[in-house]
């Protein structure tokens, strides 16, 4: 049972791996929206990586199939953002905005939370594209692969 939990936090490792390849390696800045969505991945993984170290019984579990699920449609929730922003008309884009590290530093924390969710037209830019996907497109894929496996181990964890 192990093993089922260790997957997806594989998984997840292995995405935020590339996104930092594609950050550090490729010069693809993230914007914000991209920033939040890792912060849901590395949610997501420790989840299934606590359980499975743990290896819970039936009630654990289900406990943690809960969060990871919770967690990954925060990330389904704010990649659906992105890809609507990304389909916009130019002329409806929002401004780009400052960068995370600036708004941390001159804004107040309920304002910087508002600016992440919201996005900004930096995260509307597609540079990137696999098999005609974008990255935010792809992201939203993997999270709802996250959601449907969270919810099927759930569902093995319940019988």
């Amino acid at each position: 049972m192990r093993v089922l939990f260790a997957a997806p936090a594989l998984a997840c490792a292995a995405l935020l791996s590339y996104g930092y390849y594609l950050q550090y390696f490729d010069n693809q800045d993230p914007c914000p929206l991209c920033l939040l969505q890792r912060g849901f991945y590395l949610l997501v993984l420790v989840v299934f990586a606590a359980a499975a170290v743990h290896g819970p019984k039936r009630a654990g579990g289900l406990g943690y199939c809960a969060a990871a699920a919770i967690f990954a449609l925060g990330g389904l929730g704010t990649a659906a953002r992105q890809v609507w922003l990304q389909h916009l008309p130019p002329e409806h884009v929002p401004p780009c905005g400052p960068d995370l590290y600036y708004m941390i530093d001159n804004f107040p924390l309920p304002r910087v939370v508002e600016k992440l969710f919201s996005g900004s037209g930096q995260c509307a830019e597609v540079t990137w594209r696999f098999l005609g996907l974008s990255i935010a497109e792809w992201s939203l894929a993997c999270f709802l692969a996250l959601v449907l496996y969270a919810l099927w181990l759930a569902r093995r964890q319940r019988n």
